[in-house]
């Protein structure tokens, strides 16, 4: 599956929630890489840095993006795209080849506003693969007694997008994690809170990622088994 982290406004969290994800990935046991498609490249190095078993590779135009994806598709389980923060072919190729698109969203009404503009390609990609990428909508950098008006749940309904139970609380520890090398889930218990949010967050959106590994994990016990 390829999974792209897109939103084309900037400063949304993105590079956090593709790294978190990718990290996230390979703990359940699967093969994963991460395509890091931004122009400022922080995802790459902070991947190599916080989970060394992930493929960090670097895609900087449409046509690397068109060719290489469907390859790292074939190498490993699962690709997570980190895309860029602008309206741009990068953004387009990317979307072309997604299986699901994951749109990180401030909470707010001018920002889910705004999601009509910067949803337009994917909602192109959407058109002319019929109905492909699959997307949904995770609010992040919230307040932590922010409550989800009807307004808003109402403007994510308008752009025909399912909008996350799970939300990404705006908080220091995702902010401290790069120059630290890690996500979240490695910072032992002042990152408890942080790396349970994101767990839940990814079980909501990756059901069958659970799934996968426990079935795994079921087949090499009986494997086991057999061999006692």
């Amino acid at each position: 599956m390829i999974i792209v982290v897109a939103n084309s406004k900037g400063g949304v969290g993105k590079s956090t929630l593709a790294v978190h994800l990718a990290a996230w990935l390979h703990a359940q046991g699967h093969r994963v890489s991460l395509a890091d498609c931004d122009t400022q490249q922080s995802s790459s190095e902070w991947i190599r840095e916080a989970c060394p078993g992930v493929v960090a590779v670097r895609l900087d135009n449409p046509d690397a993006i068109l060719n290489e994806l469907p390859l790292l598709d074939q190498e490993t389980d699962y690709v997570v795209a980190d895309g860029p923060g602008s309206q741009t072919e990068t953004s387009r190729a990317l979307l072309l080849r997604a299986d699901l698109a994951i749109v990180p969203c401030k909470a707010s009404m001018l920002e889910v506003r705004a999601l009509a503009k910067a949803t337009e390609v994917l909602r192109q990609a959407q058109d002319i693969r019929s109905g492909v990428p699959k997307a949904v909508i995770v609010l992040s950098m919230i307040g932590r007694n922010y409550r989800l008006t009807q307004d808003m749940k109402d403007a994510a309904t308008s752009l025909n997008l399912p909008l996350a139970h799970t939300s990404m609380v705006l908080r220091q520890i995702y902010a401290d994690a790069p120059g630290q090398g890690a996500v979240v889930g490695s910072l032992g218990a002042r990152a408890k809170e942080a790396a349970s949010e994101v767990d839940q967050l990814f079980r909501e959106i990756l059901p069958d990622a659970c799934k996968s590994r426990s079935a795994k994990f079921s087949r090499e016990k009986r494997f086991a088994a057999t061999r006692k």
